[in-house]
């Protein structure tokens, strides 16, 4: 079941590859799929990079000497072992061959981008030389073709030669040359490109802060009106929201910033129409930050739309309990939810770190929704459905009547909990409604004056 609901193949292809390999080992820590399935997909993800020595240390493990036993038992004449020998250890020495030829190659090109590269590393890395640049990029570029005869050449030099330092691994100093780029170059799609890098080389070596500002950077560069064409603008937050779940599920606000983020209408409407799969963030997002249910209820509707063409225990945990009021079933989804979320790459270990505890975060949308409906509730049944024993539940719920707004009081002699009649005030009721409906008619006058604004710039 966990395998069924894995969604490693449909997240991996909005991701840089070297952001796979973190959920590779993941997968390969649980076991969710054969081993050798795992080396072999790190291998082909592996091709296309230019970390040679991981790729040849995976090879060994792939190909150990286990299984040419196995293959050596096949045969039973002694000529027969040692042809067969013979072409196990070819392969292999082919292999190696292959690959100790490729190092040269990669070893090569970047001594070559290095020394393209030279004059300008050579300004950054002296402290008096640093000092002269300021925030006028042209002037930077003017004063360093003037006094240290540095031009274009020698800047695309210097990004050839960070993002070959990706490509090999080195993701601390393609960083520093990624940035020290950026404050350089005047074209923006290659400034951009070195931004996305510069993301994924903060995401990989697990700077949450860092990585927080670049992808907000990131954000506010996709957004703006001056993006480069309304399908790219949507495929970039796509790719941005994608990415985004190592940051949300490792910083410390994480939890608070996936729900500013993935539920803004252009980023939920995204959602909707590519990637229905980051339903699940979201829903666990909400369930374990209770200060969100304003927006809380706006999310359930869109669950309620897609709940056809998105099959998510998760997403269908919360359909159970806020559209159909189904407890039983909800019940049954928790036990689904607790395999899905420990095997998900992104929430499993948050689990494990004790970041959040979701089965218990999962009993309290059963409790208050199905307290709100009852009057006067059995204790020994509400344990049942919240999956507790007796005692374990009463506590509790204590713990969840004196932190939540509900009115309501445990009779101990009868085993129950009983609801206090709670009459909202019909005006209150009004204010609300009309609150919620000024902030969809401002929302609408907003796209209105965009669409006319981008009409008429045309």
């Amino acid at each position: 079941m966990a395998a069924k609901y894995d969604l490693t193949q449909r997240i991996a292809p909005q991701l840089d590859r070297h952001l796979v390999f973190p959920l590779l080992e993941f997968l390969q820590e649980r076991g969710l799929y054969p081993e050798e399935d795992i080396l072999k997909a790190k291998i082909e993800l592996l091709n296309d990079t230019n970390m040679v020595d991981y790729a040849m240390d995976i090879h060994k493990s792939l190909y150990r000497s286990d299984d040419m036993v196995v293959f050596l038992e096949l045969f039973q004449t002694v000529v027969q072992l040692v042809l067969a020998w013979i072409i196990l250890n070819s392969l292999c020495f082919l292999y190696a061959l292959e690959m100790v030829e490729r190092r040269a190659e990669v070893v090569g090109r970047l001594k070559a981008l290095e020394e393209g590269a030279a004059p300008l590393i050579a300004f950054l890395h002296n402290p008096n030389a640093f000092q002269e640049l300021r925030a006028d990029k042209q002037y930077n570029l003017q004063m360093l073709s003037d006094r240290y005869q540095i031009g274009p050449q020698q800047i695309e030099a210097l990004y050839q030669y960070a993002k070959f330092q990706f490509e090999c691994g080195n993701y601390s100093g393609a960083a520093d040359y990624l940035y020290q780029y950026r404050a350089l170059c005047t074209n923006s799609d290659r400034s951009l490109s070195a931004l996305w890098g510069k993301l994924a080389a903060e995401i990989l070596m697990q700077n949450w802060d860092i990585a927080l500002e670049e992808l907000n950077r990131l954000k506010e560069i996709i957004d703006s009106k001056s993006f480069s064409s309304p399908l790219n603008q949507v495929q970039s937050r796509i790719w941005l929201m994608h990415w985004s779940l190592f940051i949300f599920f490792n910083h410390e606000n994480g939890r608070t910033q996936i729900i500013d983020l993935f539920n803004q209408d252009k980023y939920l409407n995204a959602i909707q129409t590519n990637a229905p799969h980051l339903l699940r963030y979201l829903a666990t997002a909400f369930i374990v930050n209770k200060r969100r249910r304003p927006q809380f209820k706006e999310f359930i509707k869109v669950i309620q739309q897609e709940r056809y063409s998105n099959e998510d225990p998760i997403t269908e945990f919360l359909a159970c309990i806020y559209v159909n009021y189904d407890f039983d079933m909800a019940q049954k989804k928790m036990r689904e939810c607790e395999e899905v979320i420990l095997n998900d790459p992104f929430l499993g270990k948050r689990v494990e770190e004790g970041n959040f505890s979701t089965p218990e975060n999962a009993c309290s949308p059963i409790f208050e929704t199905y307290c709100r409906i009852h009057q006067r509730i059995d204790m020994g049944v509400l344990a049942e459905k919240l999956n507790l024993n007796y005692e374990e539940a009463e506590r509790w719920i204590v713990t969840l009547i004196r932190t939540s707004k509900l009115e309501a009081k445990i009779d101990s002699k009868m085993g129950t909990i009983v609801m206090e009649p709670n009459q909202i005030n019909v005006y209150e009721q009004l204010i609300d409604h009309t609150k919620s409906l000024s902030g969809r008619t401002y929302k609408l006058v907003n796209q209105l004056l965009e669409h006319a604004q981008a009409q008429a710039a045309r």
